[in-house]
C-alpha cells in the first residue's frame, strides 16, 4: 500500500496534483488526493519531474527531506511515501529507501548521494572537509548509530547500553566543533555535512537523555539545526510525533546488529585522545613549553580609573542592576554578577583593557513599596540595602571596578538629556492611558503596586508590569482580579496622561543595528529569540512615565508630578555609574568604535537591554556605545520550586555566608549548574556530590599530590624533567584542552569552559596513577629520574590549573599559587599555550589540602534549614507562647544593629585581630541576636558548641 506526502511551498499552485500510483515505467498519471502533491524545484529551465520515495519511520528519510526543503524552486519534485518493503529500485536485491528517481530515469539510493544532489541543485560547491565528514558518517557513525537505535527501540535497552556505542562518535563531533570554534561542521555556514549528520542523529538525540550535557558544542549545533523549518518538517513527516518509537516497524525488519565492537570502551579516554594528535601538534606544544616564563608578555600597567586605550581591546562589562529593595538569592547572583565576574576576571588574564561595573537600581515602585513595608523613607531603604548588596558581593568575591547606584545627580542629568534629545527628534508621544487607581490609598497605582491573575497564562501572582511565570509584559489594567498591594482593595480604572517612547518610529533603525550587530556576536540564543519575537509581533509605543514621587523627574511642563518609568531610567544607570566613577565616562559610553560592550542578565531583562535602551540611544543620536554581546541566562530554581524570602525557601546571599561553606565552593557549584540553555535547579545533594567528587577527589587530589611529591621526594624543589614521547603527547593534549577553554570563554560559554579545567585535572590524576612516582622514587637511577619528570610535569599542570581557576574560584586559585610560589607574572597572564612556569630548581612553599568533604548530615541540616520549615509555625513550648513580640520599629532597630555588629565581627576576622577582641565582639553579636529573637517572638537560638575531638 502506498500513500503520498508532499510539501507545498506557498508559491506552488498545484496543491491538488498528486501521484496515485507509481509504475516502474515512470508513469505521469496524477489524481486528486489529500495525501500528496508536487514540490517545485525548478532548475535552469528544465521542468522534468523527479520522484523522491521515502518511508515513514525510516531514519534515512530525515536528512533527504531536510535537504529537499533547501532546494525549493530548482526543479519539480514529487515526494511519495512507500512501505519499507517496497522495491522501488528494480535492480536492487533488497528493498531500499529513501530513493530519488531522476527525470532521466536513473536512481540515487544512498542518503548522502540524494542529499548531495539536492545541495548541488542549490548551487553548493563541494569541498574536501564536507566530503570527509560524509565518509566518516558512513564508515564510523552509521554502524554505531544503527546499533544504538536497535538496542533502544527493538530491544528496549536504556542508558549506557544505548549511549555506549555512539559516545566516541558524539565526542568526536563535539571536539571538532569546539576546536574549529565554528557553528557548523565545515565552517561558518551550514553545509551538506550538517544536514546528513543531523538527520542521522536526530532520532536518538531528540531525547535529551542521549545528548550528554558535557558536550556543549554538539548540543548547540544540534539545537540550531533542529530549530530550522526544513528540519522540523522532516522530523514531523518521518517520526509522526511518536519520537524514536516511530522507527520500530522499520528497525524490526533490519538485521540484528552483531555485538558492537567499535573501539573498546576504556577508562582512559584521555590517552585515546592523545593518539589522535599529529606530530606537528606535539612538536608545537613542546616548543611552547620549553620557552617557559620567557613567553609571558609584559604586564599591562594597572590604571585608575580604567579608560579605553586606542589600539587595544577595550572590554566594558555590566551586570544587570539588582533592585535595591531586596536581598539577592542564588539565582540572582548566578544570573548576572557571578557570570559577569568570571568573564571580567578572564578578560584581565588575557590582558584586555577591562572595566566591570554594576550597582543597585534604586528608583521606582519596588523601592517605595519596601519603604512602606519597613516604615522608612525610600532614601533610607536605598542606603540600607545598597550596603547589604555590596557586602554580599564582596563576600562572593565579585571583582567590580566600581559598584554604584542610580540615585545620583549624574543619573538625573544623563537621563533627562537622553529624554530631551528624543523629544526634540520626535520620538516621544503623549497619550491618555487607562490606569488603576486605589481609592482607599487615594493615588494611581504604579505597576508593582498591583498584583493579579495573568491574562495570558493564569498565574495568580502576576505583577502589574510583567508575569514572572510566562515572562510576558503586561499593562496593569489587563490583570484579572487586580489588587492594591498596599491595602489589598480592588482598584478602579481611571485616566492619566503619560509620555511614550515611539518604538514603531525607531523600529527600522533598531533592525538595521541588529543586522550589523548580531552576525558574529555572542548574543545567547534565548536573547536572539526574545528580540526576534518582539520584532515579529511589531513594536508598539512604550510608556516611559509613572505616577510616582521616587524617581528621576520628568523635565517637561505638565508632567512635573511624574517620574520616568524605572525601565527607561535603569539601563541609563550604567552610564551614570560610570560617570560617578570617572568624569571621562563618555570615552566608554560614546565610543562604539573602540569599545566592546558585554552585558550580563537573566532572560527577563533582555527586552530592555536589547530593545528599549538601544532604541532610546539610537533615537538620541549621540553616538552611544550599544551592546555587542548580550549574555542572558535562563532561571535557576531551588530544589523543586522557586526561591521565596517570605516563605523561607532557598538560600539568599546573606545566608550563604552563615552556612560554613566557603564562597569559592558556592561559586564553583553555581557556575557548574549555570542555567545556560534551559532552567536549572540548585540541589543540596548534587552540591555535595560535585564538591566531594569534582573538587575533593579530582581537582584537589591532583594538585595536592603534585605539590606533596615535590615536598616529600625532592625537598621542596622542582626536579629535572627529561620528557619522553608520552610526556610530549600529554603536553600537547593539555595545550589543546587549554585552547578549548579559551575558545569557550571567548564565546562566553562559561559552564562548558569549567569542564575543561576538570578534564585537565583528570588527565593529571591519570598521568600520576599510570607512572606511580611513589614507587619509582625507590628504584633505579632511571626510575628516580622518571619520578622527577612525572612530578615536575604534574606540578606545572597544577600551576596552570591555578590560573585557569582564577575566574571561577579566585581564592582557591590564589591559594594554589601561594603554595607553589608561582612567579607573580605567571599569576596575572593566561597564555593560549601550556608553558613551563615552574622550572627545575624552583622552590615551592608549604602544601596543604584545598577542600573539605561535605557530610550528608551537614547537607541534610542545611536542606531543612532552607526548605521553608523555618517559616512555618511549629508547635512552640508554652514559655514561647507567652512571649509578646515587640513593635516593628523596635525589631527593625535590632535587625540593623545585628547587621552592623555582624559586619564588625567579619571585618575583625578578616584582619586576623586578637582572639580576645574577636570573642568580645562575637558575644555582643550573640546577645543582639538573642534580643532580636525575643522581640520577634521566637525562641533564642542555642549557641552551637564545638565538636569534641
Amino acid at each position: 500500500m502506498m500513500g503520498e506526502i508532499v510539501y507545498f511551498p506557498d508559491r506552488c499552485p498545484e496543491k491538488d496534483l498528486v501521484q496515485n500510483s507509481i509504475s516502474r515505467r515512470a508513469s505521469r498519471r496524477t489524481l486528486h488526493s489529500q495525501a500528496g502533491g508536487r514540490f517545485r524545484l525548478h532548475q535552469r529551465g528544465i521542468h522534468g519531474e523527479m520522484r523522491l520515495f521515502v518511508s515513514e519511520g525510516a531514519p534515512g528519510s530525515l536528512p533527504v527531506l531536510a535537504a529537499a526543503g533547501r532546494a525549493q524552486g530548482r526543479a519539480e519534485l514529487l515526494i511519495s511515501t512507500v512501505g519499507p518493503e517496497e522495491c522501488v529500485v528494480p535492480f536492487l536485491t533488497r528493498p531500499k529507501v529513501p530513493v530519488l528517481q531522476l527525470d532521466s530515469g536513473n536512481y540515487l539510493f544512498s542518503t548522502s548521494a540524494i542529499c548531495r544532489y539536492f545541495f548541488l541543485l542549490s548551487g553548493w560547491e563541494q569541498d574536501d572537509l564536507t566530503n570527509q565528514w560524509l565518509e566518516w558518517e558512513a564508515t564510523e557513525l552509521q554502524p554505531a548509530l544503527s546499533a544504538a537505535l536497535y538496542y533502544l527501540v527493538v530491544q528496549g535497552k536504556k542508558g549506557e547500553d544505548v549511549l555506549g556505542p555512539v559516545r566516541r562518535a558524539l565526542t568526536h563531533i563535539d571536539q571538532s566543533l569546539s576546536r574549529r570554534s565554528c557553528p557548523f561542521l565545515a565552517g561558518e555556514t551550514e553545509s551538506l555535512a550538517d544536514v546528513v549528520l543531523w538527520g542521522a542523529l536526530y532520532p536518538l538525540l531528540q531525547d535529551p537523555a542521549y545528548l550528554p550535557e558535557e558536550l556543549g558544542a554538539l548540543h548547540s549545533w544540534f539545537q540550531t539545526l533542529s530549530s530550522q523549518e526544513p528540519c522540523q518538517r522532516a522530523a514531523e513527516t518521518v517520526l509522526k510525533q511518536q519520537g524514536v518509537l516511530a522507527l520500530r516497524p522499520y528497525l524490526q525488519k533490519q538485521p540484528q546488529p552483531g555485538s558492537f565492537e567499535g573501539r573498546a570502551v576504556s577508562n582512559e579516554p584521555e590517552e585515546e585522545g592523545l593518539a589522535a594528535l599529529s606530530e606537528e601538534e606535539i612538536a608545537m606544544a613542546v616548543t611552547a613549553w620549553e620557552k617557559g616564563l620567557e613567553s609571558l608578555p609584559p604586564l599591562r600597567p594597572q590604571q585608575t580609573p580604567v579608560l579605553p586605550v586606542a589600539g587595544e581591546r577595550n572590554v566594558l562589562i555590566t551586570s544587570a542592576l539588582p533592585y535595591v529593595n531586596n536581598v539577592p538569592h542564588l539565582g540572582n547572583i548566578i544570573g548576572c554578577v557571578l557570570s559577569a565576574d568570571v568573564f571580567a576576571r578572564y578578560s584581565r588574564l588575557r590582558q584586555w583593557n577591562t572595566l566591570y561595573l554594576c550597582g543597585t537600581d534604586e528608583y521606582g515602585t519596588a523601592t517605595e513599596t519596601k519603604a512602606m513595608e519597613e516604615g522608612l523613607t525610600p532614601q533610607e531603604i536605598c542606603d540600607k540595602y545598597h550596603a547589604i548588596h555590596a557586602d554580599i558581593y564582596r563576600w562572593f568575591n565579585i571583582s567590580f571596578d566600581t559598584f554604584g547606584r542610580t540615585t545620583t545627580p549624574q543619573q538625573t542629568k544623563i537621563t533627562q538629556d537622553i529624554f530631551q534629545r528624543l523629544l526634540t527628534r520626535g520620538f516621544v508621544l503623549q497619550d491618555t492611558v487607562e490606569q488603576l487607581r486605589c481609592e482607599r490609598c487615594a493615588r494611581f497605582l504604579a505597576d508593582r503596586f498591583v498584583e493579579g491573575v495573568c491574562p495570558f497564562c493564569g498565574y495568580e501572582e502576576a505583577r502589574g508590569d510583567q508575569c514572572d511565570k510566562c515572562g510576558k509584559l503586561i499593562n496593569a489594567v489587563e490583570l484579572k482580579k487586580p489588587q492594591c498591594k498596599v491595602c489589598r482593595s480592588c482598584p478602579v480604572v481611571k485616566s492619566s496622561r503619560h509620555l511614550f517612547l515611539d518604538l514603531p518610529k525607531l523600529e527600522k533603525r533598531l533592525e538595521e543595528w541588529l543586522g550589523k550587530t548580531l552576525p558574529g556576536s555572542d548574543w545567547t540564543p534565548n536573547a536572539r529569540f526574545i528580540i526576534r519575537s518582539w520584532l515579529r509581533d511589531g513594536l508598539k509605543p512604550r510608556c516611559i512615565t509613572r505616577d510616582l514621587k521616587w524617581g528621576t523627574p520628568v523635565p517637561l511642563e505638565g508632567f512635573e508630578d511624574k517620574v520616568f518609568y524605572v525601565w527607561f531610567d535603569a539601563t541609563i544607570g550604567y552610564l551614570s555609574i560610570t560617570a560617578n566613577y570617572t568624569d571621562q565616562w563618555e570615552r566608554w559610553w560614546k565610543n562604539p568604535e573602540q569599545v566592546n560592550l558585554y552585558q550580563f542578565m537573566a532572560k527577563d531583562n533582555v527586552p530592555f537591554h536589547g530593545l528599549v535602551f538601544p532604541c532610546s540611544a539610537l533615537g538620541a543620536e549621540d553616538n552611544y556605545t550599544l551592546v555587542n554581546h548580550l549574555i542572558a541566562t535562563e532561571y535557576l530554581n531551588y530544589e523543586d520550586g522557586k526561591f521565596s524570602k517570605s516563605r523561607g525557601v532557598g538560600v539568599f546571599g546573606d545566608m550563604a555566608q552563615d552556612t560554613g561553606i566557603p564562597a569559592d565552593i558556592w561559586r564553583f557549584y553555581l557556575l557548574y549548574i549555570r542555567p545556560e540553555g534551559q532552567d536549572s535547579a540548585f540541589s543540596w545533594t548534587d552540591m555535595l556530590l560535585k564538591n566531594n567528587s569534582e573538587l575533593l577527589n579530582n581537582l584537589g587530589n591532583f594538585i595536592n599530590r603534585a605539590g606533596m611529591f615535590v615536598s616529600k621526594f625532592f625537598g621542596g624543589y622542582v626536579p629535572e624533567m627529561v620528557l619522553t614521547s608520552d610526556d610530549r603527547r600529554l603536553l600537547a593534549h593539555v595545550t589543546l584542552e587549554l585552547q578549548h577553554y579559551h575558545q569557550l570563554l571567548e564565546k562566553v560559554r562559561i559552564r562548558e569552559a569549567l569542564r575543561s579545567i576538570l578534564t585537565i585535572s583528570r588527565h593529571g590524576n591519570q598521568y600520576i596513577q599510570v607512572n606511580e612516582p611513589w614507587k619509582r622514587i625507590k628504584g633505579s637511577e632511571a626510575d628516580r629520574q622518571r619520578a622527577g619528570t612525572v612530578t615536575g610535569l604534574a606540578v606545572n599542570i597544577a600551576a596552570l590549573l591555578s590560573v585557569m581557576l582564577q575566574p571561577y574560584m579566585p581564592t582557591v586559585g590564589g591559594t594554589i599559587q601561594a603554595q607553589l610560589q608561582l612567579p607573580p607574572p605567571a599569576c596575572r597572564v593566561l597564555l593560549t599555550n601550556f608553558v613551563c612556569t615552574l622550572p627545575a630548581g624552583h622552590q615551592i612553599g608549604t602544601v596543604s589540602p584545598l577542600f573539605q568533604k561535605l557530610e550528608n548530615d551537614q547537607i541534610e541540616s542545611l536542606r531543612q534549614r532552607f526548605g521553608g520549615g523555618q517559616a512555618k509555625a511549629p508547635a512552640a513550648p508554652a514559655v514561647v507562647e507567652a512571649v509578646v513580640t515587640a513593635a516593628p520599629q523596635q525589631v527593625q532597630v535590632l535587625m540593623d544593629e545585628v547587621t552592623k555588629q555582624g559586619n564588625i565581627v567579619r571585618e575583625l576576622k578578616a584582619q586576623k585581630a586578637d582572639k580576645n577582641q574577636v570573642a568580645a565582639e562575637v558575644a555582643k553579636l550573640l546577645d543582639l541576636k538573642k534580643q532580636l529573637a525575643l522581640a520577634e517572638g521566637k525562641p533564642p537560638e542555642t549557641p552551637k558548641g564545638k565538636k569534641k575531638k
